[in-house]
């Protein structure tokens, strides 16, 4: 496949999960400078988990090329040495002003019936979804509580094919990312027709995950995780970044959280202008 350079807005990071045959280790997905939803794999964790490397809502350049074994139009891989940070992340002043006129150009679903239905007809397997309500978030323990040798294993072959960055950096970085012990799911409500329609999806977004080191060592950790993830954000004009899995090709992902603050118009009952 035909490798180009790529201009991208990060609009979220995963927690990863381990696969030898498809590629489903971290990835980041975001908005070319064509207005385009893109999804780029696989990148290392450190340049996930240090944000020090590129932060969300950042743009970066970099050489890319259509996923061979990923036929999932938005798949990309991405030559990890070939990545430039460009600037500093859009700033979220003025109501996210500038963040909101940024991802215009991306088509935002009012409801997931409708999402699924252009994964069908168009092959869509990004997309931003619009809830009209968060109506709880599930927290449940994993199957197991750590990687196994296979699933370490598994992480380090996905990270270090076709990468020219030291295998035992990346090693090393593996030995610090911890299995999240628990799963974390939203439940929530669209409207599309005037039709409300439930559903529930796992959420994978990094920052769950590093919001959940942080304060699970606390008796009241599930409440500090709540009232971010439930709480505050139900007070925001939430959206989802929903993606598919490339080994369950009809199951979706909340891969990233997009939050801005509701706009006074909104708040004064004029409607959204996102």
């Amino acid at each position: 496949m035909h490798a180009e350079r790529k201009r991208v807005l990060i609009l979220c990071k995963t927690y990863p999960s381990p696969s030898s045959t498809y590629v489903e280790t971290s990835c980041v997905a975001g908005m070319d400078d064509s207005g385009k939803l893109i999804r780029l794999f696989p990148v290392p964790f450190r340049l996930v988990s240090d944000e020090q490397q590129f932060k969300k809502w950042q743009w970066i350049e970099a050489r890319v090329r259509k996923a061979r074994e990923d036929n999932r139009p938005e798949s990309h891989r991405i030559s990890v040495d070939t990545i430039e940070v460009l600037g500093e992340p859009i700033p979220y002043r003025n109501e996210w002003a500038e963040r909101r006129q940024t991802i215009s150009p991306v088509p935002v679903f009012d409801s997931f019936p409708t999402l699924d239905t252009a994964r069908e007809s168009e092959g869509i397997t990004l997309g931003l979804l619009r809830p009209i309500r968060i109506v709880d978030l599930l927290i449940t323990k994993a199957d197991s509580a750590d990687w196994s040798d296979d699933e370490r294993a598994k992480l380090m072959q996905a990270q270090t094919q076709g990468s020219l960055f030291d295998q035992d950096a990346e090693l090393k970085s593996l030995k610090l990312l911890k299995k999240l012990p628990f799963d974390f799911h939203y439940l929530y409500e669209c409207e599309s027709g005037g039709v409300v329609t439930r559903h529930k999806h796992k959420l994978v977004d990094w920052e769950a995950g590093a919001l959940f080191w942080n304060v699970y060592r606390k008796p009241n950790w599930q409440a500090l995780f709540r009232q971010k993830f439930l709480e505050e954000f139900a007070k925001k004009e939430l959206i989802f970044l929903m993606g598919t899995i490339h080994r369950f090709p009809k199951q979706w992902l909340i891969v990233g959280v997009i939050y801005p603050p509701k706009p006074l118009a909104v708040q004064a009952g004029q409607g959204t202008l996102f």
